[in-house]
């Protein structure tokens, strides 16, 4: 029972009644100390609430190395890592992100976990709210708003990219969110057929795009779906938005989106219940432009987009589809869809070759030579540029970029001095080529004489065993996987497999000189 002596509860925190949730103060107070009492309360948290914001912040960092660890590399660059703190109020932790798909999409699969997370990190927190970041700016946390009634009239879908059914200034309350969606992504103009430069890496690919664009309304199409891979900066995305531009011309019901935008136009779909309604939407058009397919993520999305895709495909609508990497290479999808995308025509646009690469410096120089009519850069420095600069476009276009500014600045000739000046950041470090996983598993499957499906069995054999924990080594070795993740790309196998098997090789190699020598072999060809 509780002593008399006042003095005893000074520093201590009224008891609660958990069933009226009111203070029950100890005997002998007066209903002036009681008053007192309860505000002490109010008043410590407002005392602590920048103790509290900082605890937050801490645990926030934590948080990230464990969702880091738990999720993979892949899941938590696509997801987590553009999130930031924003503050610590009232029990509610505020993340930023900087787009309204990611707020969406992390609500929907991620919100609880995190809201978990900070709970057990006894920081304060209550409740995670995940709010989009304004012009680069951190957003003020507010209350999402209801989602309607699943009988609740809603607003008509967006047009179509190059119709006209329903006007654009539709809110974007969840009933709409889809809307946003079969609206398109945006079309860059600069994108058309006549500003695609080729070379022998793209030929076919552009000859490809340009016979499904000559089509005429009502032809069965020729390829179906057109699949091309490339890594970044190639040209894919220019040709899949030229494509769209040129099939739209012709009066064709187009949509291009991006994978992600894809994504978001589901999962808002599912939200506000008008999953039927969006599915019939984009099955009502003529021509489906996907862009990244390969950031498809989530069971229940990839089998809508393969119902979507057979769905169009049957019913004689052109599909056209880019990634960073042929079917074969797409990560964690249903085989019936990685049948589908290889049952068309797949088309690689391969590195750009030297004379592409001076075609395409030429080209962004004359466009330069808009803003500054005096801009001039020398053959000599086009074709030093050219062969300092083999990545992708997009260097080139940065590398025209300075050497524009520098024109415009300092007003001295464009020799290759300055030009080397101008792009020192770009070839100073050359970035060692991405690994990935996939590679590894096939480069050993060959140098081993088995196959990629052995290495990923259950198989015990000496001859299966030994190549499956090379491979492991490998993979942790060259990419920034992590044990759980790469314990999932080989058949599902947890994470202390995959260290024992990395503990197993890096003992074996110390030892046995021929095997560190076949291992620095399978390196330096990865990293070709």
């Amino acid at each position: 029972m509780y002593a008399k002596n006042h003095e005893e509860f000074a520093d201590r925190p009224p008891h609660f009644d958990a069933m009226s949730v009111r203070p029950i103060q100890p005997a002998g107070h007066s209903e002036e100390q009681s008053a007192i009492q309860s505000v002490t309360p109010r008043q410590e948290a407002a005392a602590s609430g920048r103790g509290n914001a900082e605890a937050a912040r801490t645990a926030w960092a934590r948080i990230r190395q464990v969702l880091r660890a738990e999720v993979g590399e892949d899941v938590y660059g696509s997801w987590f890592a553009r999130m930031e703190f924003v503050e610590a109020q009232d029990g509610v932790i505020s993340l930023s992100v900087p787009t309204k798909f990611l707020r969406s999409w992390v609500n929907a699969h991620y919100r609880e976990r995190l809201q978990r997370y900070f709970i057990d990190a006894e920081c304060g927190a209550e409740e995670v709210a995940i709010v989009v970041r304004i012009n680069g700016q951190k957003a003020v946390a507010a209350k999402a708003a209801p989602l309607p009634a699943p009988g609740e009239n809603r607003a008509p879908l967006l047009k179509l990219v190059g119709g006209n059914e329903v006007p654009r200034d539709v809110s974007s309350s969840p009933g709409n969110l889809e809307a946003d969606v079969l609206a398109g992504s945006p079309l860059d103009k600069r994108y058309t057929f006549d500003s695609f430069l080729t070379g022998k890496s793209n030929a076919f690919a552009h000859l490809a795009a340009q016979q499904i664009a000559q089509a005429r309304p009502g032809d069965a199409p020729i390829y179906n779906p057109l699949y091309i891979h490339a890594a970044v900066g190639l040209g894919k995305t220019h040709l899949g938005q030229a494509l769209a531009q040129a099939l739209e011309l012709s009066g064709r019901r187009v949509v291009y989106l991006t994978a992600e935008r894809f994504m978001y136009g589901f999962v808002s779909a599912l939200k506000s219940h008008t999953a039927i309604a969006f599915k019939e939407k984009l099955r009502a058009i003529d021509v489906l432009v996907v862009d990244d397919v390969q950031f498809l993520t989530g069971k229940s999305i990839q089998q809508e987009f393969c119902h979507t895709l057979n769905a169009l495909i049957d019913a004689g609508k052109q599909v056209i589809v880019a990634a960073d990497r042929p079917p074969s290479d797409l990560e964690g999808i249903e085989d019936r869809m990685r049948s589908r995308l290889q049952a068309g025509l797949v088309v690689e646009m391969g590195q750009l070759d030297e004379d592409l690469r001076v075609k395409i410096l030429e080209a962004r120089i004359a466009v330069a030579r808009g803003h500054l009519v005096s801009f001039e850069v020398r053959p000599e420095v086009v074709t030093w540029l050219a062969r300092e600069l083999t990545a992708n476009g997009r260097d080139l276009e940065g590398a025209v970029n300075r050497m524009l500014a520098h024109a415009t600045l300092v007003k001295a000739p464009i020799d290759i001095a300055m030009a080397e000046q101008a792009i020192k950041d770009l070839i100073r470090v050359r970035e060692p080529k991405k690994v990935r996983i996939e590679d590894i598993q096939r480069l050993v499957a060959n140098h081993f004489n088995v196959s990629k499906a052995d290495i990923l069995s259950s198989r015990r054999t000496a001859a299966v065993v030994r190549p499956r924990q090379i491979a492991m080594y490998l993979s942790k070795a060259l990419t920034l996987r992590s044990l759980p993740e790469i314990g999932r790309r080989f058949g599902g196998r947890d994470h202390t497999t995959v260290l024992h098997a990395v503990r197993k090789i890096e003992g074996l190699s110390g030892k046995d000189m021929g095997l560190a020598g076949e291992i620095d072999l399978l390196k330096r060809m990865l990293q070709e």
